[in-house]
């Protein structure tokens, strides 16, 4: 079974989003339950750091005034990784209010965190869900970003 980090945490997200009951407290049971639902040990681990890193930055983020006058500049590396679709859409999402830049940064990071050969549109709006959903305050955010998830993707977004 060919599985990624992003699948991983995609299971544990919509497994534990929308229910009373919270997330396996021992990470040792929380992987036997990720290995019973057929995830492999590497990707499991992959994603229980990837987890631990989203959780750690959550101290860092500065929940003060923000200025929406700056511009964000791409590094070389981040464009290797993230297309002019993406970014496009990160700097939407900035825009109209759902993310803030110390938001957006923990976004890019943790999208870089993936590493995966391709990021698109669509597994960007479930990390934005991971994001929003791991600070508090952030239900108004969410609410309006679990729309943009679950909304017709025929359409297009500008």
């Amino acid at each position: 079974m060919k599985e990624n980090v992003l699948d991983v945490l995609m299971y544990l997200f919509e497994t534990y989003v929308d229910t009373e009951e919270e997330p396996e407290a021992d990470q040792s049971e929380l992987r036997a339950e990720l290995s019973r639902a057929g995830f492999g040990d590497a990707e499991i681990e992959r994603a229980l750091s990837w987890l631990d890193a989203l959780t750690d930055q959550q101290q860092c983020l500065d929940y003060g005034s923000q200025t929406g006058h700056g511009t964000r500049i791409f590094n070389d590396f981040e464009h290797e990784r993230l297309d002019a679709g993406c970014r496009g859409y990160i700097t939407y999402l900035e825009q109209i209010g759902i993310l803030s830049p110390p938001q957006r940064e923990i976004l890019v990071d943790r999208l870089l965190a993936l590493e995966t050969a391709d990021i698109d549109v669509d597994q960007i709006k479930w990390v934005v869900l991971m994001v929003l959903f791991s600070q508090p305050g952030q239900e108004l955010a969410y609410a309006r970003m679990e729309d943009l998830v679950f909304e017709d993707t025929s359409g297009s977004i500008h």
